[in-house]
């Protein structure tokens, strides 16, 4: 059935009477201002009216009561697979943190990986995530987010910091992409992620760029992130190049910038997802938009980690597509985009307010002025970043990302906060910030038109994941204390 002028078209016999609609108190399009008493009528898979109930088309309606309904969250970077380390890992530097990870999740299997990114996209629906884009050198990601009926980018990591093994890496990655892609579902699609510059050689990152190119995949690459990863790239020093080193890999300054380096090897463009990006300077920036790259900013795993505060307000100025990720539970204690997205832009407010500027790196290091910088962090807010920003960032924004007609019924509904009251005046930005200072749980969620059941009325079963989650987080606890770093 299709909605015409706002009156329902009689369907086909053949065409299955598959619309419907809902009433919260306030509907938040974004993109469009928020409506009191509104009304999104789904057709199937796809938005047929977004609107006040008063115009609504006479179809079957469910109430949903005193709720704000909005776009499904989309979270631009996460290790599903890795949920279960929640709390494992803390206190350790970066590098530390990298080798203890390693080590650790050699001795995991399948099904436990499984499980662990089972339990963080139910964590993730918890909080209306309903898109997930995922880096991990396993299936597990893939094939939990199939099961589950979420929206998603399964990005799988390759790596190989000796440049003599390029071939032998891309060829492997070559073999799970295969195999990935025959599992792939409409809404979850395969992509490819050569790791980071310290796992990853130049020759690794060609190849890798070239085979995304031909096949036309979607690339996500952790860049910028780190200290030490700067000090490898442009200076050939740090831990990574004294671990490289002693494995007999050749260590030399490979480019002015971790950015410049990934444009040398040709792996910028419109398909490539750039994770982290704290350590970029104003040429770096300019860089990033005129390939089209989105961003995945991390703010909560930056902090955890003390990387520092990405300029995401001078990349927002500068018309960089950044959305929000959550990174993993190994660096993060929740997996909830708009808290992430207040807290950024808390930060570069904080940040734009100080005598340092908006810049994390060297000072003075960007362009952007402190005006266009305000006005950057003016236009938008944490509902808007947590749903249309990155639905840009993931190049989905055709699709997701806001309440339209023609856009896909990817919804999520929360409790309504009491500062959303009948005499509050609404925006996106306030309905955004009151989700986001109220943090609590979604009350339903729905993709590509399908409900899918919470964390409550999964019941026994939901239970036993968990249970199963924490027996494996206690075992990793356990290995950390007992593990003798080689």
């Amino acid at each position: 059935m299709t909605i015409v002028g706002g009156t329902p078209h009689k369907p086909d016999a053949a065409e299955p009477a598959a619309v419907r609609a809902y009433r919260a108190r306030i509907v938040a399009p974004v993109g469009a201002p928020p409506i009191r008493d509104g009304v999104v009528v789904v057709d199937e898979d796809e938005i047929a009216y977004v609107g006040p109930s008063a115009d609504a088309p006479a179809v079957p309606t469910e109430n949903l009561g005193d709720v704000v309904l909005t776009p499904g969250l989309v979270n631009t970077h996460t290790h599903l697979d890795l949920t279960a380390y929640q709390g494992v890992l803390d206190g350790l530097d970066f590098f530390g943190w990298i080798r203890t990870l390693t080590r650790s999740k050699a001795t995991l299997s399948p099904a436990e990986l499984l499980d662990s990114a089972r339990a963080g996209i139910l964590r993730g629906l918890a909080r209306g995530i309903t898109t997930f884009a995922d880096t991990a050198n396993t299936d597990a990601a893939l094939d939990a987010m199939a099961e589950l009926g979420v929206r998603g980018i399964a990005y799988r990591e390759v790596f190989g910091p000796d440049p003599a093994v390029a071939a032998a890496s891309l060829a492997e990655l070559a073999g799970h992409v295969r195999a990935m892609r025959a599992r792939a579902t409409p809404l979850v699609q395969v992509g490819v992620s050569p790791h980071a510059p310290y796992s990853v050689s130049d020759a690794l990152f060609e190849a890798v760029a070239a085979f995304a190119r031909a096949e036309q995949l979607p690339m996500a690459i952790h860049i910028a992130e780190s200290e030490a990863e700067t000090e490898l790239v442009v200076h050939g020093r740090g831990p990574f190049a004294a671990f490289l080193a002693s494995r007999g890999i050749a260590v030399v300054p490979r480019a002015e910038t971790p950015i410049a380096l990934l444009a040398r090897a040709r792996a910028l463009g419109a398909q490539t997802l750039l994770i982290h990006a704290v350590r970029v300077n104003a040429d770096d920036i300019v860089t990033i938009a005129r390939h089209g790259c989105g961003v995945a900013h991390c703010p909560h795993s930056n902090a955890w980690f003390m990387h520092g505060t990405a300029p995401a307000a001078a990349m927002l100025a500068g018309g960089v597509r950044l959305g929000i990720g959550t990174d993993s539970m190994g660096s993060n204690d929740g997996m909830d985009v708009l808290r992430e997205a207040a807290a950024s832009l808390a930060a570069q407010r904080a940040a734009l307010a100080s005598s340092e500027g908006a810049s994390s790196g060297e000072p003075g290091a960007f362009d952007a002025s402190a005006a266009e910088r305000r006005a950057a962090l003016d236009a938008t807010d944490p509902l808007t970043l947590a749903t249309r920003a990155g639905a840009r960032a993931l190049r989905l924004d055709d699709r997701i990302g806001v309440l339209a007609p023609g856009f896909q019924a990817d919804l999520a509904w929360f409790p309504l906060p009491s500062a959303l009251d009948a005499h509050a005046t609404l925006s996106t930005a306030s309905v955004g910030a009151a989700l986001a200072a109220a943090g609590r749980d979604a009350v339903g969620v729905e993709v590509a038109g399908r409900r899918l059941p919470m964390q409550a009325a999964r019941g026994s079963d939901f239970i036993a994941l968990e249970r199963r989650v924490a027996e494996i987080t206690t075992r990793l606890r356990g290995w950390r204390a007992a593990d003798t770093p080689g």
